[in-house]
Formats: structure tokens, C-alpha cells, sequence
């Protein structure tokens, strides 16, 4: 009962603040349209480029692959720098000293994390979700090929970035005693995690130090996952009609496959990679919180 008030708590506190839930709410559709408007034309010339000589694809074959590249960007990017701005509430507490009246209370410490964690997640969760409707919804109007199994397995990425985001976040928030420095992080996370995580640009096109050294942090999993499932139904059409090795050359070419020191990630692979993630995390997270209450006895 505690833990349900705890999270209804943090969830209302992110929710009052109308700056910072629309803000956060409105990010991901502001990027959407930015991707779309001004880097819609890259990723078709790069699938057209990509394609060998003398291919010819459809308008609506480009726009289904350009649309599934955009959303399996725009949600493996949000689904962890949103979770950065949904930890505001952590910090907030300890900036009001809030901190102070739970330690005094008879809310056990972990029991607060747990109510922290959760909260994050759902808001997190809820933005990521209005992200994914609208790129559906675009993806319907510009090229839909997308099976049933697809739209499954990139809702189960989603919930999986957002648990991996929500970790990260509320480890590195336990160290964070002012809103300029989760302020900072947050910006700092917005701007690098895209390329780290391979969302912005394919790891296959980078360096072989950069694209081997991205190969080793868990969010290039993730993302590879929601390339797949975004992009691999458009790719399958593209293979069916000009044949298999032009399918596999784009899985490679888009980060739909990963290579590891040049062996091909399968993609249970991936799930374990960023499913085994997120139960470290929230594993030295737990440990964390119980550090910190040994040392108040």
C-alpha cells in the first residue's frame, strides 16, 4: 500500500508541473517532425543508394523503410533521455529536502526506490507510447509493413529500453543533489546517447574503432532490436522482390544485424544482452539504496 502511494505521488509531483510534462511530452513530436522534415530525404537516398545497380523500389517501399529507420531512432533515444527527465522527481526531493521527512518515516528505504523506479518507468512508458502511436499512424499513411509480430515485439523493446533507461537514470539521479546537475545530464544524455546507441547514424558506417567499441555498450542492442522490427518488414519486401542478398546487404548496411568482430549477432542475442542489462543495473541500483541505509544506521 506504502509503495502505491509512493508512485501516485511522484506521478502526480512530475505531472503538476506543466513545464516539465509538457516539455518531455512534447520533445519526442518535435524531434518526429524535425527527422521528417528535414532528414526524411537522407535516409531515402541512403536506401537508394545502398540498393545495388540497376534496382529500382517503389515510393512507397522508401517510405515505409525511411519511416521504420525514423521511429526505431526516435524511441530507442527517447525511451532513455525522457527517463534522465522523468527522475526529476528524485532529485527535486532531495534539492526540497522532502528526502529528510521519508528518512524519519517508517517508508523503508527500499520500498522509496522501488516507488521512484516504477514512477519513472510509467512516465516514461506513457510518453514513449504517444511516440509509438504517432509513428504508427505515420507509417500507415506513408508505407505500412509492419505484421502483427512486429508491432508485438517493438511494444516488448519499447518496455525494455524503458526499464534499461529507468535504471541508468536512477543510478546515476542517486548521485545528484541539484536540478542544474540533472539538468546537465539530461542534455548531455540527449545529445550523445543517439549516436552511441547507433540511432542517429548506422555503427556500420563508422570507423572500425568507433563501430567495435559500440559494440561493447548494452543500448546498441536495444537499438538494433527496434531497427528489426521497425525496418525488417519493408527490408523483407525489398529482398522478395530483388532477392536475398540485397535484404541482408541492408539488414548489415542499417544496424538490422549486428556484426561482432565480424560474427553476426542473432537476434536472441540482442534480447539477452539488454534483458541481462537491465537486471544489473536494477540490481546495483537495490544495492545501492541498501548501501545507503546501512550507513544512516
Amino acid at each position: 500500500m506504502k509503495l502505491k502511494y509512493l508512485i501516485a505521488r511522484n506521478c502526480k509531483i512530475y505531472m503538476k508541473d506543466k513545464g516539465l510534462f509538457f516539455t518531455s511530452l512534447i520533445a519526442p513530436l518535435i524531434l518526429f517532425f524535425l527527422f521528417v522534415a528535414f532528414l526524411g530525404n537522407v535516409y531515402r537516398d541512403g536506401l537508394i543508394s545502398n540498393l545495388p545497380e540497376g534496382v529500382e523500389v517503389g515510393k512507397k517501399i522508401v517510405e515505409g523503410f525511411a519511416g521504420g529507420w525514423l521511429m526505431s531512432s526516435l524511441i530507442s533515444v527517447c525511451a532513455v533521455s525522457i527517463a534522465f527527465t522523468a527522475n526529476m522527481v528524485m532529485v527535486q526531493d532531495k534539492v526540497t529536502d522532502r528526502i529528510s521527512d521519508f528518512a524519519v518515516s517508517p517508508v523503508p528505504e527500499s520500498t522509496l526506490a522501488l516507488g521512484y523506479y516504477i514512477s519513472t518507468a510509467l512516465v516514461t512508458l506513457m510518453v514513449c507510447g504517444v511516440a509509438l502511436a504517432v509513428g504508427f499512424i505515420y507509417l500507415a499513411i506513408v508505407g505500412w509493413y509492419l505484421s502483427a509480430a512486429d508491432v508485438f515485439l517493438t511494444l516488448l523493446d519499447t518496455v525494455l529500453l524503458v526499464m534499461f533507461g529507468t535504471a541508468l537514470s536512477s543510478i546515476v539521479c542517486r548521485f545528484l543533489k541539484s536540478q542544474g546537475g540533472i539538468t546537465a545530464v539530461e542534455v548531455i544524455v540527449s545529445a550523445a546517447y543517439g549516436f552511441l546507441c547507433g540511432a542517429y547514424m548506422p555503427i556500420s558506417s563508422l570507423a572500425d574503432g568507433i563501430s567495435h567499441t559500440l559494440m561493447f555498450l548494452p543500448g546498441t542492442y536495444g537499438t538494433a532490436l527496434m531497427h528489426e522490427h521497425f525496418m525488417g518488414g519493408a527490408i523483407d519486401k525489398i529482398g522478395a522482390l530483388y532477392g536475398g542478398d540485397c535484404s541482408k546487404a541492408l539488414r548489415s548496411g542499417y544496424d538490422c544485424t549486428l556484426s561482432f568482430f565480424g560474427n553476426e549477432v542473432p537476434e536472441w542475442v540482442c534480447f539477452l544482452v539488454i534483458g541481462l542489462t537491465v537486471l544489473i543495473l536494477i540490481s546495483a541500483y537495490v544495492l545501492l539504496c541498501t548501501c545507503k541505509k546501512k550507513r544512516r544506521k
